[in-house]
């Protein structure tokens, strides 16, 4: 038996992820996995393993796997208020960002009102887990996702205290990412305990802020602007949603919300504006069946892809 002739082997196996070591009749084999998801890992250990049971003398087998922390960048997408589309635009910039190239997860940070299941078609899915690490559930549109909305019955209200919310948070962000680079992170609208868990724990590269028009709107995109500043966490940019409605029948574009207060501000602000989605009906109801716009052809998934280009866009240049 040639214990360097067994290391080579194996270390040609795994594309170089394997150190063997060999005492009689035992290997012991350090596999690196860095990268690599819950099914590769599981494939590439049990490959190894029959690799070095099939080499003569070799009786026994132990595998220890380890793996480099991925250097892995949040993006928050957050709003002052509820019902301004948060999470619609955080579905689909992470939908637009994976087309684009990137390896995204996205994490359902809105432990009180979770809505992703039902927006990237997985609903009533339910993560596994594995040495108490949530494993994300993968979805058809190339995202993998973890969610309240997963672990909870439909219809179920979470009366979580702020610490209880907080550590949901962590367990969701901590989930076993596999490759991902990069989390989109569908943050609760507000300033309270859950978003300044996330940036004080997390601290995310940068974050968007989601708004309608309105002035009412805006008062509270402001104040999630101004946390994002004192916390030291870059604003990637402001998103104008639900601007400008066309009527389906004579094609007139009316403005229930107004027009243009979302990049006002920005510019007041001293922030990018990153471009404006409009009250379509088309969004609403591909977000109810789970296609996110921007996963086809539709028109309005122009409005996302714009957005998601220049988020991509600050992402390499930061």
């Amino acid at each position: 038996m040639d214990k360097e002739t067994i290391g080579t082997r194996l270390a040609a196996l795994s594309h170089g992820r394997a150190t063997t070591r060999v005492e009689g009749a035992r290997a012991s084999v350090i596999l690196d996995v860095t990268g690599l998801d819950i099914a590769a890992r599981d494939t590439l250990e049990a490959t190894v393993r029959a690799a070095a049971l099939a080499e003569p003398g070799i009786a026994e087998v132990r595998v220890a796997m380890t793996s480099e922390r991925v250097g892995r960048r949040l993006i928050a997408v957050a709003s002052g208020k509820g019902g301004v589309g948060k999470s619609t635009v955080a579905a689909n910039l992470a939908v637009a960002l994976a087309k684009g190239g990137r390896s995204v997860g996205l994490v359902d940070a809105d432990i009180y009102g979770p809505s992703q299941p039902t927006l990237l078609g997985v609903e009533g899915s339910k993560p596994a887990a594995r040495d108490k690490t949530m494993i994300p559930v993968a979805t058809p549109y190339g995202v993998p996702v973890l969610s309240m909305g997963q672990l909870v019955a439909p219809g179920q209200a979470i009366a979580w205290r702020g610490p209880m919310a907080a550590s949901a948070l962590g367990q969701l962000i901590e989930g076993d990412w596999g490759p991902a680079d990069t989390l989109v992170v569908d943050m609760p609208p507000g300033t309270g305990d859950v978003q300044l868990t996330m940036i004080q724990k997390y601290k995310p590269a940068g974050a968007v802020i989601v708004s309608t028009p309105q002035d009412l709107a805006l008062i509270d995109a402001r104040r999630a602007i101004d946390l994002f500043a004192k916390a030291g966490v870059p604003v990637i940019g402001l998103v104008e949603n639900m601007a400008g409605y066309a009527c389906p029948h004579c094609g007139e574009v009316s403005d229930p919300f107004g027009r243009g207060g979302a990049e006002a501000a920005a510019a007041a602000l001293g922030v990018p504006f990153l471009g404006r989605v409009p009250l379509a009906m088309a969004i609403r109801a591909a977000s109810d069946a789970g296609t996110p716009p921007v996963a086809g052809n539709a028109p309005e998934a122009a409005a996302f892809n714009e957005i998601a280009g220049k988020v991509a866009d600050w992402l390499r240049a930061a």
